[in-house]
């Protein structure tokens, strides 16, 4: 089955309800306005006239899809990669879900940190936000970034655990198996899954959590 690849190209010139095609009935998609609308909020608390930093933890690390000046590895606290969402679109289905990363409460968690430079930011915060702001299950915020033994304040994506498709509680095994079944228009859910592992192993990072999960995909085999 031949799949769509999410290039910057496309997020630009994709309208928003053909990027998010498919979702079910009932599922709101946010309006171009209110996206533009949410992240001038978010910059309100930002000097436009710096650089932007946004720390991704999942499909960001491996395709930002979003200009950069430069990239390197760094850690948040008090957060953790988690797959905690149900995803019926892109790698997922309605009948048949997926599950997709966030960050969710607690722990500790490595990833890429991207800086973007004052003059490109707006516009390619857009590009993001059009990414990951659309459907209401994520929460952009301003955190603590460490890049080695320099802190950042860096923007970055997490949990909303109030949004419908939350699925913190869900046992391993039910995760597991999402991951093994699910697949869309970008291709598989456990092609996903194997992405993030390589690009933690690329990076030198052991995520104990995405371990565990790995050994429970491993035992449905």
């Amino acid at each position: 089955m031949s799949t769509l690849v999410l290039t910057r190209e496309r997020l630009r010139e994709t309208p928003l309800d053909t990027l998010f095609a498919g979702l079910p009935p009932g599922y709101r998609i946010r309006s171009e306005a209110e996206l533009r609308s949410s992240l001038e909020g978010v910059l309100e608390a930002h000097d436009r006239g710096t650089d932007v930093h946004v720390f991704g933890y999942g499909s960001l690390m491996w395709n930002p899809a979003f200009e950069f000046s430069d990239a390197a590895r760094a850690r948040v606290l008090g957060w953790h990669r988690r797959f905690c969402l149900r995803l019926v679109i892109a790698r997922g289905t309605p009948s048949v879900p997926g599950a997709m990363l966030a960050l969710d409460r607690g722990g500790s968690c490595d990833g890429m940190l991207f800086r973007i430079p004052a003059a490109k930011a707006f516009a390619e915060l857009q590009l993001l936000w059009k990414r990951e702001m659309a459907t209401g299950a994520y929460e952009a915020r301003w955190m603590a970034v460490r890049a080695g033994e320099r802190p950042v304040r860096a923007l970055t994506f997490v949990v909303n655990r109030a949004h419908e498709r939350y699925i913190g509680g869900l046992p391993i095994e039910q995760v597991a198996h999402m991951i093994c079944t699910g697949q869309g228009a970008l291709g598989t859910n456990r092609a996903y899954f194997e992405d993030m592992l390589r690009s933690l192993a690329a990076m030198g990072v052991r995520d104990a959590g995405m371990e565990r999960l790995r050994r429970a995909i491993l035992a449905r085999s």
